[in-house]
């Protein structure tokens, strides 16, 4: 028997779920390969988009069946077209994962993380996971008050990200270019990922409470 209207919204909502531990893995992964110089655990994790990506289009594809077939209008539409700009957030997650990762497979077998830095990428990758398990919560329960929590660890994110620039830029940095421009880089991809994280939680709200989207400044990943 065919999904009915509302089985169908509520399997694209399973499918952001989904998507959420998808990338949460992913950068999980990127940021064990990047402390370990691990090669072949950064190629699985660059391999591993694909099935992101496929997962993204599949829902982007269904919400367009769903506009085509059923004609929603308020909360319904909120719903639908929120779901495409929330796997397109997530899809962008994973790619940062990957840059991650990337980053790993090219600098290896070298670190690209300075000995002293290690600390603060683990803490950022920390940070990283616990931001996209509180994604997943909030489109799962639509419970907007875990929206303050993603708030708070974007804004810890944010702090370290700051206070690696200052490292990079200070007189007692005793690393060559590469390595600054290494781990510019790759605090960059935390920071992004936590950014694409506020704005899934922020199209929630709107989905919830049909205020208007506050846009958080994201740059081209």
């Amino acid at each position: 028997m065919p999904a009915t209207y509302q089985e169908q919204l509520e399997e694209v909502n399973d499918d952001l779920v989904q998507m959420t531990r998808l990338v949460g893995s992913a950068m999980n992964r990127a940021t064990q390969s990047l402390l370990d110089a691990d090669l072949s655990l950064a190629e699985a994790v660059i391999d591993f988009d694909s099935r992101i990506d496929a997962l993204a289009n599949a829902v982007e594809e269904r919400c367009f069946d769903l506009v085509a077939l059923y004609q929603p209008v308020a909360r319904d539409l909120r719903i639908i077209l929120g779901a495409m700009r929330i796997a397109g957030s997530l899809e962008r997650m994973g790619d940062l994962a990957e840059h991650v990762a990337k980053q790993a497979r090219l600098r290896f077998p070298k670190a690209s993380v300075p000995t002293e830095l290690r600390g603060t990428f683990a803490e950022m990758g920390g940070l990283a996971e616990a931001i996209v398990s509180k994604t997943g919560s909030v489109i799962a329960t639509q419970d907007v008050s875990l929206c303050a929590d993603i708030a708070r660890h974007d804004e810890e994110m944010d702090r370290l990200h700051r206070e690696l620039f200052t490292i990079v830029l200070s007189p007692s940095w005793k690393y060559g270019v590469e390595e600054a421009i290494d781990t510019t880089l790759l605090s960059r991809y935390y920071e992004r990922y936590a950014d694409h994280a506020v704005s899934v939680s922020k199209r929630v709200v709107t989905i919830v409470t049909g205020e208007p989207y506050v846009a958080v400044n994201l740059d081209r990943t």
